[in-house]
């Protein structure tokens, strides 16, 4: 027969990967990736969360008579900032949470599909009970 789970170890490495991840993603927050557009005429600066930090614009990329490609500029510099950032979080975060799956956990606790299924004996929930009548 095999061992029930270890509740309290369960809890436990929940709330360590918890506390991992909020430590990682305030570590992100002080972090910055820069990019450019058009040769370094656009610069951008964005913290590791996603936050628009400074963008920079040499003036001798303004033309009065081409906007649109000052406009691009601003775009394809943020938009590589914005790949950057996403890159920096998935270093820092991406292993955070490996190991433990919350709802192999519910399982082997007799309690998976605990949106309205039942409870660890199988018999159906008051709630599944009103539902059938």
């Amino acid at each position: 027969m095999p061992q029930p789970p270890n509740l309290q170890n369960m809890l436990r490495q929940a709330q360590e990967m918890m506390a991992a991840q909020q430590q990682a993603q305030e570590a992100l927050k002080a972090e910055r990736v820069e990019a450019s557009a058009g040769g370094g005429m656009v610069k951008v600066v964005m913290t590791g969360d996603m936050h628009l930090e400074s963008i920079a614009i040499d003036p001798d990329a303004v033309d009065p008579e081409d906007v649109e490609m000052l406009q691009d500029m601003v775009v394809a510099a943020v938009n590589e900032a914005v790949r950057s950032a996403q890159e920096l979080q998935e270093s820092k975060l991406g292993g955070l949470g490996e190991g433990f799956d919350p709802m192999s956990a519910l399982d082997a606790l007799g309690m998976g599909g605990l949106g309205g299924g039942g409870t660890p004996g199988g018999q159906p929930n008051r709630a599944a009970r009103r539902k059938k009548k």
